[in-house]
């Protein structure tokens, strides 16, 4: 169940689909996904809020507001010292993974049953 959701544009087009793509330098990008330029944490907090707002909750017997899908928000960070001249870059990311939950205790079923597999899956990848 690998399916890629921009939590902060819109859906794609038809037709289109994220892809995965790694560079000879060890880059790691998701084709599709929205870049915003941000110059305060102010700015890196709303976007994270509106992230989370549409990210991928639902109830089950273990946790009210369980997150069904992995989160990553990933922040390139470039900075510069006019004075040297020097310039440095780099990536954090931040990432939160869904929970895993036992079959018997969540009393998962349906959509769930197969959300939660799927979540107990990639976990164990890890």
């Amino acid at each position: 169940n690998e399916e890629y959701k921009d939590l902060l544009g819109n859906k794609l087009p038809p037709g289109k689909q994220h892809s995965v793509n790694h560079d000879q330098q060890g880059k790691t990008t998701v084709s599709h996904m929205t870049e915003v330029n941000v110059t305060s944490m102010q700015k890196v907090n709303t976007l994270l809020n509106k992230a989370m707002t549409v990210r991928s909750v639902a109830a089950t017997q273990c946790n009210e507001h369980s997150s069904r899908s992995h989160f990553v928000f990933r922040l390139n960070i470039d900075g510069s010292n006019d004075a040297i001249g020097q310039t440095v870059n780099g990536v954090l990311n931040l990432v939160d993974l869904a929970g895993s939950e036992r079959l018997s205790k969540s009393h998962a079923t349906g959509d769930r049953l197969k959300e939660t597999q799927n979540i107990n899956k990639s976990l164990s990848a890890l």
